[in-house]
């Protein structure tokens, strides 16, 4: 299929994403190799402008904060946060921050707020017992957040993953879903730290033999298309295709998860309407069929993405991860 202009997940006009990375060699024993990505689905306030959401979980050995609303009600108000698992609490309380500076009336005149953070285990390069990241970076990757071109690799969250037995991180990609003069974009954000070597497809890697936690993947699908979210729970299960075809089997102690939105229609957060009325694609259409598979080779390149861009990291105890090489 044709990709976006960037081939990246902002090519999902009004989507932004900011990076904060942290990189210290501290001594013999403890390195920093961490930080945190933020996604804001498009360029208005979030928690005033909800859009529709779905998330899926394919193996559920993760800590992902903030899906049982989105599931329930079918919305997002908050911007995507991603770091690594024992910083989950500190991106929480910097993302809130953000979040009650922007809008008074939260805890206030108004309901509260769900926010959502994803994480994943970066312990075998980073020092993450030392809680390094604090939330004020959450604060900084929020406003480093925007469209156009990012970051991929060993960046921000990605800064300490390993996919495939080699650097993985954060990785993007995008396709155009076009029939009879209607087109709309896909994009995909990974957050890579899975398989084992001798699993990945695309080369020809020997077995590794790292001592570290199955680990897990975070799948960010973002659309302009006009999807509501159980079309959007759809389309967030074809992610998995996409990533088995990569070669993962899913893990035991794998938190494989994918969070899917739509930033086509708004939903605002008080309206004197008792009826929202808003336009959505029919399921019968064959753009449903393009959508699904754009974020399957969206969400495969992705993956591969995140490789390509990542080099070479050094992290506590004086471990090595090499530039995987296709």
């Amino acid at each position: 299929m044709k990709k976006g202009p960037l081939n990246l997940l902002t090519d999902v006009p009004g989507v932004k994403v900011g990076h904060v990375t942290l990189k210290q060699y501290l001594d013999e024993k403890d390195s920093i190799c961490t930080g945190v990505t933020a996604i804001l689905p498009h360029e208005q306030n979030s928690f005033l402008h909800k859009v529709p959401a779905a998330s899926f979980v394919l193996n559920g050995f993760g800590k992902t904060v903030g899906l049982i609303q989105l599931e329930e009600l079918g919305l997002m108000e908050s911007p995507i946060m991603l770091t690594n698992t024992f910083s989950v609490g500190a991106v929480l309380e910097g993302t809130l921050s953000y979040m009650l500076e922007q809008n008074p009336a939260i805890g206030d005149s108004t309901s509260s707020l769900n926010l959502v953070v994803g994480e994943c285990n970066d312990s075998y390069l980073n020092s993450m017992r030392l809680l390094a990241v604090r939330p004020e970076h959450a604060i900084e990757a929020l406003q480093a957040a925007e469209p156009g071109s990012f970051e991929q690799g060993a960046v921000g969250a990605g800064t300490g993953m390993i996919c495939y037995g080699v650097k993985g991180g954060i990785g993007s990609s995008s396709r155009i879903a076009e029939h009879d003069g209607h087109a709309f974009t896909v994009g995909v954000l990974t957050l890579t730290n899975f398989g084992r070597a001798h699993e990945c497809r695309m080369a020809n890697w020997a077995q590794d033999n790292l001592d570290k936690p199955d680990g897990s993947v975070i799948i960010i699908v973002a659309t302009d298309a006009p999807l509501d979210a159980r079309q959007l729970k759809r389309m967030a299960k074809r992610a998995a295709i996409g990533l088995g075809r990569t070669g993962t089997h899913i893990h035991n102690g794998s938190g494989d998860i994918v969070i899917a939105f739509s930033n086509a229609n708004f939903i605002a957060h008080e309206s004197d309407q008792p009826i929202e009325t808003q336009s959505f694609l029919r399921d019968d259409h064959p753009l449903m069929n393009e959508l699904f598979q754009a974020v399957i080779e969206a969400t495969e390149e992705s993956v591969y993405q995140s490789i390509l861009y990542a080099e070479t990291t050094t992290g506590r105890l004086g471990r090595v991860i090499e530039k995987g090489i296709f």
